[in-house]
């Protein structure tokens, strides 16, 4: 099994996997100003409670979109598991074939998304990533990588939301019992639970226009689980799609 390290710049995602399963998924708070140290110390306990042996781990990999802390949780990782660890950027093979005005600047993040898509399912795909940003990453039938779209993740627009309306308060996340609020924080839930599932829904619609055809529509990411089972669209839920694609790339650079 490999160790598989996602670093967002909300959470890092932690996992093992191997070619048959995924043995676990975690997640930690992304704190710019650990060190070296305390990222060994989280890693070494996540590793514990789950019950993984270092010995059966060998190797690690990682894609990040904080460079900052890139080469401290690299170490960290290298530390506890006494194995080099590889970074997803350039220089590693992934094939993928981008098709963008820059491929350097695509995130690592979503070239993994990308490659565990092409790898699991039938293309073209519309692959949705709900973290801190929602990412939109679209794949011709040709297995290309051609685009996609950003826009502000959900806790993004909530903080955004209240934090420049003064009678508007911190709600959680969760679906109101109706689409139509009767109150304050009915309304705020219903707005950023329909409200994004709608758009996942519309951006499906208007994706397949321009490609002419039907594609397979994947979801992952912390926050997937809260939107998309009120998506009206078919939308294959995928909780491990980031560390498929990190096995597969580790697996063509071994």
């Amino acid at each position: 099994m490999i160790l598989a390290i996602d670093i967002g710049n909300t959470n890092i995602v932690i996992g093992c996997i191997d070619d048959e399963k995924t043995y676990f998924i975690e997640r930690l708070s992304t704190v710019r100003t650990k060190m070296e140290l305390e990222y060994a110390i989280d890693i070494k306990m996540v590793l514990e409670i789950h019950g993984i042996c270092m010995e059966d781990i060998e190797g690690a990999i990682i894609s990040s979109v904080v460079p900052q802390i890139t080469d401290v949780v690299k170490e960290a990782a290298e530390k506890i598991i006494k194995k080099e660890a590889l970074v997803v950027g350039p220089g590693v093979k992934t094939g993928l074939n981008i098709l963008m005005d820059n491929p350097a600047q695509l995130g690592s993040d979503l070239v993994a998304d990308a490659v565990a898509g092409i790898s699991e399912y039938q293309a073209p795909l519309i692959i949705f990533d709900l973290g801190t940003a929602t990412t939109v990453c679209v794949v011709d039938e040709k297995k290309n990588y051609i685009g996609g779209m950003i826009f502000p993740g959900m806790q993004v627009s909530l903080n955004a939301l209240t934090a420049n309306t003064s009678q508007l308060q911190g709600i959680s996340l969760e679906a109101p019992k109706r689409l139509i609020g009767k109150n304050t924080i009915e309304c705020m839930k219903s707005g950023m639970i329909h409200g994004n599932a709608a758009c996942v829904d519309g951006l499906i619609q208007r994706i397949e226009e321009e490609l002419g055809q039907k594609a397979t529509s994947i979801a992952t990411g912390g926050l997937a689980k809260k939107i998309i089972p009120y998506c009206k669209m078919p939308i294959i839920l995928d909780d491990d799609l980031m560390l498929k694609g990190l096995r597969v790339i580790y697996n063509k650079n071994r």
